[in-house]
């Protein structure tokens, strides 16, 4: 059938509708399913793609490489070091010349405007792998693993325990509303998302049936949730003066067994990676030889319990990303 997605970039969910994040949820599911039994094919073989990275990464590099493999695709890696974008040439001339030779742009980094600039100049379509306000590939694998969990997206109740003003509790937030999801902000009411932000996302959780909740209350907002989701309490790039004062502020929002216990019975628990969860890095390390602490945003027992889905999210970052850049890029699927 025609593609309606062909050409488009993903900038951030709000540029999607409830039945097109639908349609590539349902997607990946499939190309979930054909890697799986060996029945995939590689469509795209002879197109071309560059990943920007000004951020390192482990999941979204490595599904935007592999996916694109799978896929038939070449993929070109440009790290923090590997291009002059911002340094000695403008992020729209930069766009100009990959839109001349690349078939699609990823771009993880920092400010959003860039990857707005990105998919105005280049021509081709740009996906958003990270920036300060949203990271939409991350909540469209959080959403098929829900899917995967409990067969459906809406009136599931899902609480976002800690900095709820960052990528990650913004694009929540969003895609909740969209979706029609039962979202609530766990966090201190200064790390709460910003009102406009909040404002749009209550319309569209009443166009969806949705809900959206802000609360500093840990017990009230976590009671009787179907999924118990944290981040990093520090965003990456910020400096280690901020630490002392976040950990300070956010510790009463950690996800340990208290608050799993106070969720539904049948409860799962999320996060995006990495985790701060013990000892076991030279970050982890380093932080308890400050702050005395083995956790920061949720304790060794939920990560590595039953209920902990982190790395089914984790490898179902592969087939959603898969399913967005072979659907912006065909005519028809």
């Amino acid at each position: 059938m025609y593609n309606h997605f062909k050409g488009r970039s993903l900038k951030t969910l709000l540029d999607y509708s409830k039945e097109e994040i639908m349609e590539l949820l349902n997607f990946a599911n499939k190309l979930k399913a054909d890697k799986l039994s060996g029945r995939e094919a590689r469509p795209l073989k002879g197109k071309n793609v560059v990943l920007l990275f000004e951020k390192d990464s482990t999941r979204t590099r490595c599904a935007f490489e592999v996916g694109a493999y799978d896929l038939g695709m070449n993929v070109t890696y440009l790290g923090p070091t590997g291009s002059q974008m911002g340094k000695k040439e403008s992020i729209k001339d930069t766009a100009r010349v990959l839109g001349r030779m690349f078939d699609g742009i990823e771009y993880r980094g920092f400010k959003q405007e860039t990857v707005d600039l990105l998919s105005e100049f280049s021509g081709v379509p740009v996906w958003n792998g990270l920036t300060d306000l949203y990271h939409p590939t991350q909540i469209l694998a959080d959403f098929m693993t829900i899917l995967e969990k409990f067969g459906h997206l809406e009136g599931i109740k899902l609480a976002y325990f800690g900095d709820a003003r960052n990528n990650m509790g913004n694009s929540l937030m969003i895609g909740s509303a969209i979706m029609g999801l039962d979202f609530r902000a766990v966090a201190p009411k200064e790390l709460w998302p910003n009102q406009e932000l909040f404002d749009i996302c209550q319309k569209l959780a009443e166009k969806s049936h949705g809900k959206i909740t802000l609360t500093d209350d840990p017990t009230l907002g976590g009671k009787a949730a179907d999924v118990i989701y944290t981040d990093v309490w520090v965003s990456m790039g910020e400096p280690e003066s901020v630490w002392k004062a976040r950990i300070e502020q956010l510790l009463p929002y950690q996800v340990n067994a208290k608050v799993m216990k106070n969720a539904s019975s049948n409860a799962i628990f999320m996060h995006c990676l990495p985790a701060f969860h013990n000892l076991e890095t030279n970050m982890g390390i380093e932080l308890y030889n400050k702050f005395g602490l083995t956790a920061l945003e949720v304790t060794e027992d939920v990560f590595e319990s039953y209920q902990s889905v982190v790395f089914d999210e984790a490898e179902n970052r592969l087939h959603t990303i898969k399913a967005v850049m072979y659907a912006t890029m065909v005519k028809k699927i």
